[in-house]
C-alpha cells in the first residue's frame, strides 16, 4: 500500500506542478490584439498608368521619356510574378500574398491580400533618389 499512495502523490504533485506552469504561462501571455474590420472608403477614382507615370516624374524630377519604359517594365514584372503564382514582399508598399487563382475563358482571376507594416504608411520617407541636376 505504502508503493501506491507514493505513485499517488506523484501523480498529484506532477498535476499541481502541470497546473501552476500553464498558470504561469497564461499570466505571461500577451493581451489579445483587437482586430478591427475597415470598410474602404473610396476617396479618389482609380490610380491609372499614365497618373502613376506622372506622379514618379514629379516625385523623382526625371524626364518622363526615362520613366515611362522604367514604369511599364515595373508593371510587366510585377504582373508576370503575380501571375506566377509568386509573393511580392516590396517595402513600402508591404507584402503581397495570392489567396486564390482562377482561371476563366475571358480572364485569370486572382485574388489577393496586401499587408502593409502601420510605420511604413505614417512614416514613409520619398523612397525615389534625388535627381542628379
Amino acid at each position: 500500500m505504502a508503493t501506491s499512495s507514493k505513485t499517488t502523490t506523484t501523480a498529484s504533485t506532477r498535476t499541481s506542478a502541470a497546473s501552476k506552469t500553464a498558470k504561469e504561462a497564461a499570466a505571461q501571455a500577451p493581451e489579445p490584439e483587437v482586430v478591427v474590420n475597415e470598410t474602404p472608403t473610396i476617396t479618389a477614382p482609380e490610380l491609372k498608368k499614365k497618373e502613376l507615370i506622372d506622379t514618379v516624374v514629379a516625385r523623382s524630377g526625371i524626364k518622363k521619356r526615362d520613366a515611362k519604359p522604367v514604369v511599364e517594365a515595373m508593371l510587366a514584372v510585377l504582373g508576370e510574378t503575380i501571375a506566377e503564382g509568386r509573393e511580392l514582399n516590396l517595402a513600402p508598399m508591404g507584402k503581397l500574398k495570392i489567396t486564390r487563382m482562377k482561371k476563366t475563358t475571358k480572364a485569370h482571376v486572382i485574388t489577393t491580400r496586401l499587408r502593409r507594416n502601420e510605420n511604413h504608411q505614417a512614416d514613409a520617407a520619398d523612397p525615389l533618389a534625388q535627381a542628379a541636376e
